[in-house]
């Protein structure tokens, strides 16, 4: 500062460019005379290396893993400045095809053609479904037919079985670290059509993850075409459609957990519709279901902004410069085609511009112009299907915050005050109390190298955690490593007097997780008991009212019974007067919205645009959306 005769006082945004090119890539060459006052006064001349090159030498050279992971987060993935991200050689990107004519490919769709001769990066940025139609009309010679007639219907026939799947939004250079776990899944499933393959057992999770109900019947038609081949497919699968198109269903049961494991009923839809004590025959068959609110909450008229959230110009990836506005206090559902531009809009540009403005995030939001209404709202969370923990030792009681109070409650017993235990002393994870010899994990991780690693049980404590001087304090004839075994239900009951922790068991019941032990690991819950767990510790807090949730399809894996239960729970965050925000495909959560913003009317680039706002009665009256045409029959039903 010195050296370039800057005042210490002025705020950084206006300090002089030198100054900060300077300070971020160094002095070129130029020395700067420093003062090293650590071992008596030394003054040296050299130039000044520079911010952003001494992080990379320290990133490239250091041995540690912290350091490393210190200047990971001042990282940012920018487009290279030489290739503008075509990652190939000017000679490799000056081979080019020549597609049909400009006029036919602006007749059948084909944006993404600003040209009709592409060379490999420009193909690859097209969409699956405008691939194909270029290579459809490829302009070839006869001679060049010849060469190259394999070549092209190998390429042909790999596309059409991606369209197929109800994938043609997709880009062909997407990365695959961004696609959800349906697209991940039929991809696959693609792959496996274009083997032509006979005698092979197909097992899928759930392949209707991700997908419209538009897109649907592709799946279903792709699914019959592999089993029509001479091969077996079993799917585990909630989606109705899917179900009532099986040749036979197996029907498990009949409740969760500990309630389960049976087999209801088997055979085919008409033996399932007629079985008692199955949950899926009640709403397949209309004897149970999943009731629309008799009245919505209403968002607020809009007054110099008041009661809604409002994003400008949100112009990332295919969105088409949209402004969408958020009613505060109401529960919205984000609906379209897959490939419409909900993920885009909801987790790339607006999650991230709240956690930049709430929690200064380091991830770059999508591109818009402003975000208003922020003032009206305190936090922002996200509530996922990812695990609650990545060890064993994570489980639904520590997360919820509910074994803190229980902790409490074994160290005021009289025979933990004479012996001077403290609530530390009933945690698995210091050390005291619990069994030093798997340290409080009940299981003993064997790391197999080349292999996941393993946990047995383990042989001192058999699992149970604690030592023998801390399983000898008993709370109504149980112990703590007892109370870590109860269900949710049976410890409900079991402390119902205890309001500190019953309140906290209370919302684990109300989302419908009566049947989790208060210790299961955290590894063995699937994704949509981990959302619950979340959703329930939400619950427990105390509300302020001002809080914004969002939530990336939550119907994911769930039953329909379980939906129910999580809608209620949705509704009384939202009761409090919060906010939520939902991508969604489900129509069972999207008819019980108060407020649909529907994307579209296509997916990829003829998608990105608002089809249209309201309560799901304006929506069905919308001849461009596809979510309305669907919603009807549904709001008929009514």
């Amino acid at each position: 500062m010195k050296h370039f005769r800057v005042d210490e006082d002025v705020p950084f945004a206006d300090l002089p460019e030198p100054f900060k090119e300077a300070l971020y890539f160094g002095t070129n060459g130029e020395p700067i005379e420093m003062n090293f006052a650590s071992n008596g006064e030394k003054k040296v001349a050299k130039p000044f290396e520079g911010l952003v090159p001494q992080m990379q030498r320290l990133y490239e050279q250091t041995g540690s893993e912290f350091t490393r992971n210190r200047i990971r987060a001042f990282m940012t993935r920018v487009l290279c400045k030489i290739c503008d991200g075509a990652r190939l050689k000017p000679e490799i990107l000056a081979v080019t095809i020549r597609g049909a004519s400009l006029q036919l490919a602006k007749d059948r769709n084909l944006q993404s053609c600003a040209t009709t001769e592409l060379n490999i990066h420009q193909f690859s940025e097209q969409t699956t479904e405008a691939a194909a139609r270029y290579i459809d009309n490829l302009e070839l010679s006869a001679q060049q037919r010849t060469i190259a007639a394999e070549v092209v219907r190998e390429i042909q026939s790999r596309l059409q079985f991606l369209v197929e799947v109800g994938l043609g939004y997709l880009t062909l250079d997407r990365e695959s670290g961004t696609l959800s776990g349906g697209e991940a899944q039929r991809i696959r499933l693609a792959s496996q059509i274009g083997s032509g393959l006979a005698g092979v057992l197909y097992v899928l999770d759930e392949p209707s993850i991700g997908l419209h109900q538009r897109d649907n019947a592709r799946l279903l038609g792709t699914l019959r075409r592999l089993r029509d081949l001479g091969n077996s497919v079993i799917v585990v699968e909630h989606d109705e459609e899917t179900i009532r198109a099986a040749d036979h269903i197996v029907d498990l049961g009949p409740g969760a957990g500990p309630r389960g494991g049976q087999i209801v009923a088997q055979g085919k839809l008409e033996e399932i519709l007629r079985a008692k004590n199955s949950l899926t025959a009640d709403y397949l068959s209309g004897r149970a279901r999943i009731a629309i609110p008799k009245q919505r909450t209403k968002p607020r008229l809009p007054k110099n902004g008041e009661g809604w959230l409002t994003l400008v110009g949100a112009a990332e990836n295919n969105l088409k410069n949209v402004d969408v506005s958020f009613p505060l206090g109401c529960f919205t559902c984000v609906t379209g085609v897959s490939g419409s531009g909900k993920s885009t809009l909801v987790d790339d540009i607006l999650r991230r511009a709240l956690f930049r403005h709430f929690y200064n995030s380091k991830e770059r939001p999508g591109s818009y112009r402003a975000l208003t209404g922020l003032e009206q709202i305190d936090k922002a969370i996200v509530i996922d299907q990812s695990a609650i923990g990545r060890t064993p030792r994570s489980n639904p009681i520590t997360y919820t915050g509910a074994f803190t109070p229980i902790r409490e409650l074994f160290a005021q017993l009289p025979a933990a005050r004479v012996r001077g235990y403290d609530a530390g002393r009933f945690s698995f994870n210091v050390k005291g109390g619990r069994c030093e010899n798997c340290e409080g994990g009940g299981l003993i991780k064997i790391e197999m190298h080349f292999l996941p690693d393993v946990y047995v049980e383990c042989e001192v404590c058999r699992g149970q955690r604690y030592n023998r001087e801390t399983l000898e304090i008993t709370y109504k004839g149980k112990n703590i490593a007892d109370v870590l075994k109860l269900t949710v239900d049976e410890a409900a009951r079991f402390f119902r007097n205890v309001p500190t922790i019953s309140d906290k068991l209370t919302a684990l019941l109300d989302v419908g997780l009566g049947y989790l032990q208060l210790g299961q690991a955290g590894t063995t819950l699937s994704g949509g008991e981990a959302q619950r767990v979340k959703l329930a510790t939400e619950l427990a807090k105390k509300a302020t009212g001002r809080t914004l949730y969002i939530l990336d399809e939550p119907t994911t894996g769930l039953h329909f019974a379980d939906i129910e239960k999580l809608l209620q729970v949705l509704m009384k965050l939202r009761d409090a007067g919060n906010t939520v925000v939902v991508i969604e495909h489900n129509l069972e959560m999207v008819k019980c919205a108060d407020w649909i913003v529907d994307l579209g009317p296509e997916a990829g680039e003829r998608g990105g645009e608002i089809v249209g706002t309201g309560p799901p009665e304006a929506i069905v009256d919308l001849a461009k959306s596809y979510t309305g045409k669907f919603l009807r029959p549904l709001l008929e039903k009514r």
